[in-house]
């Protein structure tokens, strides 16, 4: 029983040096971590497990550790953001592979990437014909970024001559039944127009699951008790 005890406390102290390390580091999804992004997170992660349930390993060591690895990262972030060499080292560069709709064999050797990597790589893309590709760039964190070429790109509103709506971020107004006052507030409206639209439509707060307001005024609701969602545009 003791020792259960000891693993939940060094578990918990841990978890909580974990978050501070990485709230100080920022946020990343891991698709977009660099390589010495990726090699930090392991050793930190690493460090934390060892302080976890290894109960002869000493709990103060391994927080100094996680400490000194978080604070060397952040040390290299700031050093990065300063200077384009140091950020070049450490989080390398964006390597071409395909260019003017050519695949580079060079690129390719540089990223130790073969022709199927490429093509993979293109089919998780959307392209699963290298011919309706003009550029295609490897990106730091080991994503894909394709330029279609010109007759392959999508239509857009302005190709065909249609005035389209504005777009920004949408404000969620309502989560789980429960009015976001600070959110309607960003959105230069109050809770009293909100009851108003929502008596308008037949709806009311507590049945609502989400509710959302774009930049042309239009609420979008999704219900909470059997996920259907109006579309409504407000005046």
């Amino acid at each position: 029983m003791e020792e259960l005890v000891r693993v939940v406390i060094r578990c918990i102290l841990s978890l909580v040096c974990l978050f501070l390390v990485t709230k100080v580091l920022g946020k990343k999804q891991v698709s977009q971590l660099s390589l010495f992004d990726y090699v930090i997170g392991i050793s930190i992660g690493n460090f934390a497990a060892e302080i976890s349930i290894n109960l002869d390993a000493k709990i103060l060591s391994g927080i100094i550790a996680v400490i000194i690895f978080g604070l060397f990262a952040y040390i290299v972030s700031w050093l990065t953001m300063k200077s384009i060499i140091l950020r070049r080292y450490f989080t390398g560069t964006p390597t071409v592979l395909i260019d003017k709709g050519n695949i580079l064999y060079d690129g390719l050797k540089k990223v130790k990437f073969d022709v199927n990597d490429l093509l993979q790589e293109c089919r998780i893309g959307g392209y699963f014909d290298v011919s309706e590709i003009e550029c295609a760039v490897l990106e730091v964190n080991g994503t894909l970024s394709i330029l279609p070429k010109s007759e392959y790109k999508p239509l857009t509103a302005k190709d065909m001559n249609i005035k389209a709506d504005k777009q920004g971020l949408v404000a969620n107004v309502i989560i789980d039944g429960k009015i976001m006052l600070e959110n309607l507030s960003l959105i230069n409206k109050d809770i009293e127009w909100l009851d108003h639209e929502l008596k308008v439509k037949g709806k009311k707060v507590e049945d609502i699951l989400l509710g959302t307001i774009d930049v042309n005024d239009k609420i979008t609701i999704f219900d909470k008790i059997n996920g259907k969602s109006s579309h409504n545009t407000l005046e």
